[in-house]
């Protein structure tokens, strides 16, 4: 459905001469202090996450929780984490790196081709595509976890990366988003024209669909980021060797065997205290937080595409 931006400004020009052009001062007070209570309950955390790192664990207790150490703090922070299980710390976040990046790939290539299918291809059972889809996306992780386990131990993957990058790139929530994308955004006619003039359902997807669709393309690609970087239950299962852990699962480790978060392990040689656990969550949060600023506008684009016509 889409909304004819000339009936829309008519409406809303007729409603500005009406009641709601003397909306209560209380209404706006009330939703914009509510906006800031909200941003700054979510940037505080970040805003202590980042700044950790850099002072040592002593200043931590007596400085302000806002102040900033020396850019030192930072490199020391990183060495002592170097200095647990050799410096598996790096092979962790190289890990992250490659199986996110191939999951985001995969997935968003997968997605976009399932969602033009569905829309626009002349294939049989459709509506049974669509039905599976809209099931797959209700159905919790956790409930595949046994059948997926054994399903890859069947065939030899179990503590192979390549177990979590398959699972991971099933994006049924990225494939009903690019068939809502393709349904409202790109007109019937246009298909029917190009396969006129010879075209399959292959260059349908290459020449017309994809080029029109790099809103959805971002939007794909972002979520599955942001469903993958921090995932942690499904690397837990699938990869028992440490050194094909993903940053969080090897972070949740490093946290468990060391005293700065569990007391109860006792001290250890291994210098890992407060600032070097907050610049290890800060791998975690930090890169989500950069993809999010870079992609903002592509984002808003990509939600809001296919719902106004100008």
């Amino acid at each position: 459905m889409t909304i004819d931006m000339k009936e829309v400004r008519r409406v809303f020009k007729r409603s500005t001469n009406g009641k709601m052009r003397h909306q209560h001062p209380l209404s706006n007070v009330l939703v914009t202090s509510w906006l800031v209570l909200f941003a700054v309950v979510s940037l505080i955390p970040m805003i202590w996450l980042v700044l950790a790192p850099s002072k040592t664990d002593g200043e931590l207790t007596y400085r302000s929780p806002f102040a900033f150490g020396s850019l030192k703090g930072y490199l020391n922070a990183w060495k002592h984490l170097q200095f647990f299980d050799d410096g598996v710390i790096a092979k962790w976040l190289i890990n992250s790196l490659w199986y996110t990046a191939t999951i985001v790939i995969i997935a968003t290539i997968t997605a976009s081709l399932a969602g033009f299918v569905i829309s626009a291809s002349d294939i049989r059972f459709k509506k049974t595509f669509l039905i599976s889809t809209l099931i797959m996306m209700l159905v919790p992780p956790v409930a595949l976890v046994i059948p997926l386990f054994v399903e890859m131990d069947k065939v030899n993957l179990v503590d192979n990366p390549w177990s979590v990058i398959l699972i991971s790139s099933l994006y049924p929530f990225g494939a009903f988003l690019a068939y809502i994308y393709y349904t409202t955004s790109i007109p019937p006619e246009l298909y029917e024209s190009a396969r006129l003039d010879g075209c399959n359902d292959f260059k349908l997807y290459t020449k017309i669909a994809l080029p029109l669709s790099t809103p959805l393309i971002s939007l794909l690609a972002f979520f599955a980021f942001i469903g993958n970087w921090a995932n942690y239950f499904m690397p837990y299962v699938m990869l028992p060797s440490s050194e094909n852990y993903t940053l969080p699962l090897g972070l949740g480790f490093l946290f468990m065997s060391t005293p700065a978060i569990n007391p109860g392990v006792g001290a250890t040689s291994v210098p890992i205290y407060k600032p070097e656990i907050a610049l290890a969550g800060a791998l975690i949060a930090v890169p989500i937080m950069i993809m999010f600023l870079i992609s903002q506008k592509r984002l808003i684009r990509g939600m809001l595409a296919g719902s106004i016509k100008e």
